[in-house]
C-alpha cells in the first residue's frame, strides 16, 4: 500500500495511545536556548524553534493536545506561527508527532521525516513495531519530503544536518547544525537517544529484524560526534530543569554539557548491553 493509500486508510479513527505522562502535557514557559534555537514545548516533550528570516523550522509537536500551547509559545516569544515553513521529527512515536497533522493544516509547513520512519507517520503509528498493530494512536501525516542519513535541510542560511540513529524506531533522527548569537557560533546537537521499550526485543521483532545490529550502530556513531551543545527528544534527558529556570537569563554555556552527554549515552548503552546478553 502507497503512504497516500495508508495515509487514507487509517484517517478515520483513532485509538488512545498506550500512555501518557503529566510531565508530557504540563506547560513550560518557552525561551531562547542559543542564538535563533528557542525552546517551545512542554515540560519534557522537547519541542524547538529555529528562526529565520524567510521562515521557521519546528521540530517535534508534542501531544495533539498541545498544539495550542506550542503556537502560544511560539507567539510569546514574538514569532508568527504561520511562518513556520519546515517541520521536522526525531522520530514517529505519538508523542512526538501527533501534533503534526494539525500543525502542517494550520501553517501549510512541509513536513520532512526519515524514509524509515515514514510508513509509521502516515498511518498514524499503526505499523510502529512496538506501540502498532491496533490502529492509529494519531492523526495520520504524508510527508512531503523523505530524509536519508547526512542528508540536508536547507532554510534561509540554516543548514541542517540529519543523521540517522536507528534503534527506538527504525527512522530516529539526530539533527547537527550550528546557531549564531551576539558572540560567537556554537554547534548544536539535538539528539534522538537510543532508548529503549519495555517490549523491545533485541533478539528481533516482527518488521524489525536487525534491531539490535541498529542499536549498537547509534552507540558508536553519537560516540563520535563533536559539538557544543546537547538537547534530546524529553527534556529530562539532558536534565534541561536542572541547567535552566523559568525567567533564567540567556545563557547557553549551562548546555554545554559534554560529560552529561557522555554520562547519558554510556547509561543507555549498559542498559542495552545487559538485555543483549540476557
Amino acid at each position: 500500500m502507497s503512504l497516500l493509500g495508508s495515509y487514507q486508510a487509517h484517517a478515520q479513527k483513532l485509538i488512545p495511545p498506550p500512555f501518557v505522562t503529566k510531565e508530557w502535557q504540563m506547560e513550560y514557559t518557552p525561551f531562547r536556548i542559543v542564538g535563533n534555537l528557542y525552546y517551545v514545548g512542554t515540560y519534557d516533550l522537547a519541542c524547538y524553534l529555529i528562526t529565520t528570516p524567510k521562515g521557521h523550522i519546528l521540530i517535534n509537536t508534542g501531544l495533539a493536545e498541545s498544539v495550542n500551547m506550542i503556537k502560544s509559545n511560539v507567539e510569546s516569544l514574538g514569532f508568527k506561527f504561520a511562518d513556520i515553513k519546515i517541520l521536522l521529527a526525531t522520530h514517529a512515536h505519538f508523542d512526538h508527532v501527533a501534533g503534526m497533522a494539525d500543525i502542517k493544516e494550520m501553517t501549510g509547513a512541509k513536513m520532512m521525516i526519515n524514509e524509515r520512519d515514514a510508513q509509521a507517520l502516515a498511518d498514524g503509528g499503526n505499523s510502529d513495531f512496538v506501540f502498532g498493530g491496533k490502529g492509529s494512536t494519531f492523526k495520520p501525516v504524508k510527508a512531503d519530503r523523505l530524509l536519508h542519513d547526512n542528508d540536508t535541510v536547507k532554510l534561509d542560511k540554516m543548514q541542517i544536518v540529519v543523521l540517522n540513529h536507528p534503534g527506538h524506531t527504525q527512522g530516529a533522527n539526530s539533527f547537527l547544525f550550528d546557531v549564531k548569537d551576539e558572540t560567537k557560533t556554537y554547534r548544536i546537537l539535538i539528539a534522538n537517544m537510543p532508548t529503549m521499550q519495555d517490549a523491545t526485543n533485541l533478539a528481533g521483532m516482527p518488521g524489525y529484524p536487525d534491531i539490535a545490529k541498529d542499536y549498537a550502530y547509534s552507540f558508536a556513531a553519537l560516540k563520535k560526534l563533536q559539538f557544543d551543545i546537547w538537547l534530546s527528544s524529553h527534556a529530562g534527558q539532558y536534565k534541561l530543569h536542572q541547567k535552566h529556570k523559568p525567567g533564567d537569563a540567556y545563557n547557553p554555556q549551562v548546555f554545554m554539557d559534554r560529560a552529561g552527554y557522555d554520562q547519558t549515552l554510556g547509561n543507555l548503552e549498559t542498559a542495552y548491553l545487559q538485555r543483549l546478553n540476557h
